[in-house]
């Protein structure tokens, strides 16, 4: 190594290569082995692309056994974490898609080594700093807002002039019960703030999926400010002991972590709905100065008069949030519960709705869900959430109009749910709009960009699109997201695009991470039928191997494709008809978006699926 670069300064950090240790300000921070040397082989050569290539002989010897992909992945996450830095807006380290990184910032050498500088306090989420002329709070701010026009058609539109403010993300609020049983409660009304904020049709307010990715963190607001790009946060804590509710809050000017306003509320826990409709007209008053009295009338209009139906409601919102199979049952209790205190709490119904509807739910039921999205609007006939819910119903059942028309209506009642624009996005796909299915999948992506989902499903309008490189990089960014993301779309894309060699590569990863040594030598045959016959030989003898394990190890929609690959048509078409048997939703994806399938979509038989799918228009 240069001598130069044995000891660098970047920003606020130094690298010491020689003691193989990462400072900020001077307090040393923890990073592994591997993770270390990734980043001193960046330093080495700033502003230069480190192929993954070189990074692998640079860590891994020949004849070691490792998933170098996953690893190399896993590793510059771990950098990125010491560094505060972020895979959308890089600050430190870039992705180059399927070659390599790149160290973008600034890099000067340490003359020599200095003393340490005494370390900063840590950022903790801290106690709110007052100022006596401050009148409203953020804090509850679903409580802060109840708000924002959940129930009037007319929502807010002023813009946020007095402040400067666009975009918010409403941090996850700090249980300070000492009680994690209590961690719902907190977490709940989050959630009840951001969906009431969202509600304001000139505010960009950033998803409950991506907040919680700060939840106890350590990061400071203005490295969040950049990764989630917007212009205010909240912060606050909520402290519920016996009966007495407490809630602080703060709106910090987030990229510059400058205060704004503050303020604290105490009630009984019996009166804390009354709390909510006091901050939801106080917080309104803040942020536009022009609510007309029909407005504040609707912004006094509770959720439930149940406090105990609240209560249970929250906790639902709590276990559905988790977006897995389990806590999904105990969602579905709760909501039952909220109903019973309160037969008439519309939002309880929406949440049934959903937790039928999902398809991660332990049993999905769509009659049902939609029997509950019916109720729930019936209650309130302008509530977003339960347009959204029938929305989804519908698209799963395959009335598209229907869909359309409530996820239209859910957006126009809040224009930031995320999950209606998402499911929008997935509507589009399937009648082949992909460049308005792209379009609708960066505003649910701007509100939400840590979600799995919502990026996961961006791929499909990019294969519709045949935007292959694009779409590589998209695949990066779901490894970078969560390494242990199952969709395997690198070698799906490398199929297509002939480049049999790589597809067989990550194939081999996949296989080997998994432990499945018959899959190993499925691969090997593949690999012989390629050297001997080409891409069309290797694409038959993949669909053939497919076949024998449709069911134990494939589904017919990846047999169909396969089959699609191979020129076969007949028997694609026969496996897309299973496909629409096993999973009809999965099959209104591959229909239309599969590049796979290319080849048959002029055949007579293809149409005749689209008309039955009521897909061809």
């Amino acid at each position: 190594m240069p001598e130069e670069y044995k000891q660098v300064r970047f920003g606020v950090f130094e690298v010491n290569r020689q003691t193989r240790e990462l400072r900020k300000h001077g307090l040393r921070i923890k990073l592994e082995d591997q993770p270390f040397e990734i980043l001193a082989a960046l330093l080495e050569r700033p502003g230069e692309i480190v192929t993954r290539g070189e990074l692998e002989a640079r860590l891994w010897p020949a004849g070691t056994f490792v998933d170098f992909g996953k690893s190399l992945t896993k590793a510059v996450n771990k950098i990125r974490t010491a560094l505060d830095d972020s895979a959308a807006t890089p600050r430190f380290i870039e992705t180059l898609s399927r070659r390599g990184y790149r160290f973008i910032a600034p890099v000067e050498s340490c003359a020599s080594a200095r003393p340490a500088a005494a370390p900063p306090a840590a950022r903790t989420r801290r106690a709110p700093r007052w100022r006596p002329s401050i009148v409203a709070a953020g804090g509850a701010l679903a409580v802060f807002a109840a708000l924002l026009l959940r129930h009037g058609a007319d929502r807010l539109r002023a813009p946020l002039s007095p402040l400067g403010i666009t975009s918010i993300a409403v941090l996850p609020l700090e249980n300070l019960s000492g009680d994690p049983d209590q961690e719902y409660f907190a977490d709940g009304l989050t959630d009840d703030l951001i969906t009431d904020l969202g509600q304001i049709a000139t505010l960009r307010v950033i998803s409950r999926t991506s907040v919680m990715q700060y939840k106890r963190t350590r990061k400071p607001l203005p490295v969040i400010a950049r990764e989630l790009n917007v212009d205010a946060a909240v912060e606050g804590t909520v402290q519920r002991s016996g009966g007495r509710v407490r809630v602080t809050a703060q709106l910090l000017q987030a990229r510059t972590d400058g205060h704004l306003w503050a303020d604290t509320y105490e009630r009984d826990f019996e009166d804390a709905i009354r709390l909510e409709r006091q901050m939801a007209v106080a917080i309104a008053h803040e942020i536009t100065s022009r609510l007309t009295p029909s407005q504040e009338t609707r912004l006094a209009h509770g959720k439930t008069a149940s406090p105990r139906a609240y209560d249970a409601y929250l906790h639902g919102c709590y276990f559905l949030g988790q977006r897995i199979e389990e806590p999904t049952v105990e969602a579905v209790g709760y909501f039952e519960q909220a109903l019973r205190e309160d037969p008439h709490f519309a939002l309880a119904y929406s949440g049934l709705a959903d937790c039928y509807a999902a398809r991660w739910a332990a049993s999905v039921d769509l009659p049902l869900a939609e029997q509950y999205a019916r109720k729930a609007l019936a209650l309130e006939p302008d509530l977003a959430e339960a347009h959204a819910s029938l929305g989804l119903v519908y698209m799963y059942t395959g009335r598209f109009a229907g869909a359309e028309r409530e996820l239209r209506r859910a957006l126009n009642l809040n224009p930031n749910s995320v999950m209606a624009h998402h499911w929008r996005a997935i509507l589009l796909v399937y009648f082949g709009r992909f460049q308005d299915a792209l379009a609708e999948n960066d505003r649910a992506r701007q509100l939400d960009p840590f979600s799995l989902p919502v990026n996961n499903a961006r791929m499909f309008a990019l294969l519709g699109l045949r935007q292959y490189d694009q779409a590589l990089e998209q695949a990066e960014r779901l490894a970078e997201l969560d390494p242990r993301y199952p969709f395997d779309w690198p070698s799906n894309i490398y199929w297509v695009q002939g480049r049999v060699p790589e597809a067989i590569s990550e194939q081999r990863k996949n296989a080997t991470a998994n432990h499945a040594p018959t899959r190993l030598r499925d691969l090997d045959e593949i690999a012989a039928a390629y050297s001997r016959g080409g891409v069309h030989a290797a694409a038959l003898k993949s669909a053939q191997i497919e076949e024998k394990g449709y069911r134990r190890v494939y589904t017919a929609s990846e047999i169909a494709c396969q089959f699609g690959l191979a020129g076969d048509q007949s028997k694609a078409l026969d496996w897309l008809n299973q496909a629409c048997s096993d999973d009809i939703v999965n099959c209104y994806y591959v229909v239309r978006s599969a590049p796979a399938l290319e080849r048959v979509r002029a055949n007579p038989r293809f149409h005749e699926l689209l008309r039955r799918l009521g897909l061809e228009r």
